[in-house]
């Protein structure tokens, strides 16, 4: 697994990467399983039925009711959000990853980053699991209602998706060996910050080009203008 630490702002980095976007597998259903399972089985299939939401996007009916067109949306906004968290779902299964980290930093200076945005994730999406997991309990209350449950859709992604970040990036910091390789390439990046708009997407679309990222550029883009 190759992560990039990318400059986004003055002393500012993200750390980004590009792995294959399957969902999760669900648990074997032939298998008994507790609550947590069963969870992530829905899991599962909630990314699976999100992607097919976001393909099929405008093509619901404008008459499909309002419960239709929220339950649509709160697809759309699950897998648009997916990417987000792949980093750290993808260090979960990981016992090695190389850190490419811009060449005017020092290796030390690389890895202490590295740590410090581990370190932030994980207690981040600690304190976010404690708080949906409340809210997915009490969304459980709307099941007497007619019609699909959204709310429960909605804090169901949130809560399993934070429980896999948070163990991604423990792994991350306890078990993965990390091997650190400096990339002139990212050091431009820095560089491109201060451009103005035109010049500034040349120059990243180069450096995604060079580093054969496909999706590096909207990132760079996305987190600079967030900085």
């Amino acid at each position: 697994m190759d992560v990039y630490l990318v400059p986004v702002g003055d002393e500012r980095y993200e750390l980004y990467c590009e792995v294959p976007e399957e969902p999760e597998a669900p648990p074997n259903p032939d298998t008994p399983a507790g609550w947590i399972a069963r969870i992530r089985r829905r899991f599962a299939e909630m990314l699976a039925e999100a992607e097919r939401e976001r393909h099929r996007g405008a093509s619901l009916p404008h008459d499909a009711g309002w419960i239709a067109h929220a339950k649509a949306r709160t697809m759309r906004w699950v897998a648009e959000s997916i990417a987000e968290q792949r980093l750290l779902w993808h260090l979960r299964r990981q016992t090695e990853a190389s850190l490419f980290y811009p060449d005017d930093l020092t290796e030390p200076d690389a890895t202490a980053r590295l740590r410090t945005q581990l370190g932030r994730d994980r207690d981040r999406h600690r304190l976010w699991l404690a708080i949906d997991s409340v809210a997915f309990v009490l969304s459980g209350l709307l099941v007497l209602l007619p019609g699909p449950n959204v709310l429960a859709y909605f804090f169901g992604f949130r809560l399993v998706g934070h429980y896999l970040s948070m163990m991604g990036a423990r792994r991350g910091l306890e078990a993965v060996r990390w091997r650190n390789e400096q990339s002139a390439p990212l050091s431009e990046l820095r560089r491109a910050i201060g451009l103005d708009d035109e010049q500034r997407a040349i120059r990243v679309t180069d450096v995604a080009l060079r580093l054969r990222l496909e999706h590096l550029a909207k990132f760079f883009e996305r987190t600079v203008a967030a900085s």
